[in-house]
């Protein structure tokens, strides 16, 4: 069919108009279908977090404004068995309920951040974070969406930090919090939070069981004075945000919506191309062409037109989503939408069969059109 291959760009160029409007179609459909991707995979990653890290927080508590354990708590929780280290961590964050646009800060120790997170600084340096109680490091998508530049002060509410550094991790997630002195946004918060902290987070040895560690760190702190619940960090990150999963599992429909909208799009498209050319398929006959030739034809026209829009949406969406470093974040967890890959091939792919789909009935009517008939027809 690639000798055919002239034929087909001069018939979509003959109706150029028809074709740039399916085209354009097309991309918006499979713009929004990568978005839609792009938030599922940002979820998966997240609750699918190494097990080897707990995250100790108040019992029956869900926001992170809430939670307030005993700082000392991680000296006892460091002498378990299996605790390799623990974090003990502050929670600031601007919006509790669901926003794309959610700033956390995490005070917490800072010379166990290099240790125990896998940060690489873009600009600045380390010896000004740790050397100032006012510092802090940003991550780089929430520096790319607020414009945030080192030396520069950034205040969220009651909170203002001098920016010491931008950082950027493996976990694109990562990348949406501020890290900041611990001492510092327990007296900054304006409340007297000395002497408490809203989690703890605990990296475990590799020969340590997770579910048995949390249960025996659940026990051991159940004679302190605040009851504690530990889990897994992405079954935590999970629950913390667990109606908004709801919501994002509604958003399949979302995106099975636009499929569905691009393929009666280019369905419709393609089958008023065969009306238009229905002369011209039964001259193409009367030359030799057989009807699975001609059904071939048709076919890839409506494949071309399918996987150029896809193709359109498809590198748009990596475009926005890499460029605008859009997060999505409830209860102070963040889940980064960021295009990959993955999400990329998958919309080829489906793109592809979508014009399959699409075509079967037009170049179906177009294989089985009477000769006689539409010779008359086209006159």
């Amino acid at each position: 069919m690639f000798k055919f291959a002239p034929y087909l760009f001069k018939t979509l160029w003959r109706h150029r108009v028809r074709t740039l409007l399916t085209v354009s179609g097309s991309a918006v459909a499979l713009f929004v279908f990568c978005f839609v991707l792009s938030v599922q995979q940002g979820l998966e990653r997240l609750t699918h977090q190494d097990n080897s890290v707990l995250v100790v927080f108040q019992a029956n508590k869900f926001c992170p404004a809430t939670s307030h354990l005993p700082q000392d708590y991680d000296r006892i929780i460091e002498e378990m068995p299996g605790v390799r280290d623990v974090l003990p961590i502050q929670v600031f964050t601007n919006n509790c309920r669901a926003s794309l646009d959610v700033v956390v800060f995490y005070g917490t120790e800072v010379e166990k951040i290099r240790r125990l997170r896998n940060f690489e600084l873009v600009t600045g340096s380390w010896a000004d974070f740790e050397g100032h109680q006012d510092a802090a490091i940003v991550g780089r998508a929430l520096a790319t969406r607020r414009g945030i530049s080192v030396g520069e002060k950034f205040s969220i509410g009651d909170v203002t930090v001098a920016v010491a550094g931008i950082y950027t991790s493996d976990n694109r997630a990562e990348e949406d919090y501020v890290y900041c002195h611990l001492d510092f946004l327990q007296r900054t918060h304006g409340l007297d939070l000395v002497g408490t902290v809203t989690q703890q987070e605990v990296w475990l040895d590799n020969s340590a069981d997770p579910d048995q560690t949390a249960v025996a760190i659940d026990a051991q702190l159940k004679s302190g004075q605040i009851e504690t619940d530990t889990r897994t960090k992405g079954a935590f990150q999970a629950s913390s945000i667990a109606d908004l999963v709801h919501l994002i599992d509604l958003s399949h429909y979302l995106g099975w919506a636009c499929l569905l909208l691009m393929a009666v799009l280019l369905g419709t498209t393609t089958i008023m191309t065969v009306e238009d050319r229905i002369g011209e398929h039964a001259v193409l006959q009367t030359l030799g062409f057989t009807t699975f030739r001609v059904f071939r034809l048709v076919m890839s026209e409506a494949v071309l037109l399918s996987v150029l829009g896809g193709c359109l949406g498809t590198a748009l969406a990596t475009v926005f989503l890499f460029e605008s470093g859009l997060s999505l974040g409830a209860e102070a967890v963040s889940i980064a939408i960021v295009p990959t890959w993955n999400m990329a091939l998958y919309a080829a792919v489906t793109s592809f069969v979508i014009g399959i789909i699409a075509g079967i009935a037009p170049a179906t009517h177009a294989a089985r059109a009477d000769i006689v008939t539409s010779l008359r027809m086209a006159r």
